[in-house]
């Protein structure tokens, strides 16, 4: 039987980068993202590589709509084996930024992660052993003006993903997070290919909670 990735936040970036990667060695790969037209590019895309793909539309930040896809998904593919929730508002702050935005930003960028792991973290997950690895970035350590919003939340995902490694780690299922420090595709060392080897190796390795890709 195939293992299976669920990546939640596909795009041409990051995110299908670590679902190649994962789909390369074996494993069936579910995608999700907010453009059912997208979807389908890339599920045409992975599966003319000979990667097993499956597409799910979800917006995170609607609660009710991520837990009817995640129970897709398991309705569909039983429990998965590494979840990766890739989703982050990183554009820089609206200005003003006000009350609201920040909600709007922290709904996407740690609400919907806490979710995830939550619905995911089933006995079926826990005997699988599964894996589940968010996506942080510097500005958990070192906030930038004009990034308020995604600094606040990345360093939230990264205590998330510190207690949640603690909390589940005597059930058999792992936590973790690939801090990516610097920008995505900025140059040949920052290529969406290299990073996605941070996600394969520490899902491999499970010897620490974090990974920094410098």
């Amino acid at each position: 039987m195939s293992k299976k990735v669920v990546v939640i936040g596909a795009g041409p970036g990051l995110g299908n980068a670590v679902a190649r990667k994962f789909g390369k060695e074996g494993y069936e790969v579910a995608l999700v993202s907010r453009n059912q037209g997208n979807l389908d590019a890339y599920k045409k895309e992975f599966e003319e590589q000979g990667i097993v793909t499956t597409v799910y539309v979800a917006d995170v930040s609607d609660i009710p709509e991520l837990d009817k896809t995640i129970e897709d998904i398991q309705a569909d593919h039983g429990d998965p084996d590494v979840i990766i929730y890739n989703v982050g508002i990183t554009s820089v702050d609206e200005d003003p930024l006000t009350a609201e935005d920040v909600k709007r930003h922290f709904a996407a960028d740690v609400v919907g992660a806490y979710e995830t792991i939550q619905k995911f973290s089933t006995p079926g997950f826990a005997e699988r052993r599964g894996s589940i690895i968010l996506t942080g970035g510097i500005l958990a350590e070192s906030p930038y003006p004009g990034y308020v919003a995604l600094s606040m939340d990345k360093a939230a995902l990264r205590n998330l993903a510190l207690e949640k490694n603690q909390e589940l780690a005597d059930s058999g299922i792992f936590v973790g997070t690939v801090m990516v420090c610097g920008i995505i595709g900025g140059n040949e060392h920052f290529d969406p290919d290299n990073i996605a080897e941070s996600y394969w190796k520490l899902n491999e390795t499970r010897n620490a909670f974090e990974v920094k890709f410098e």
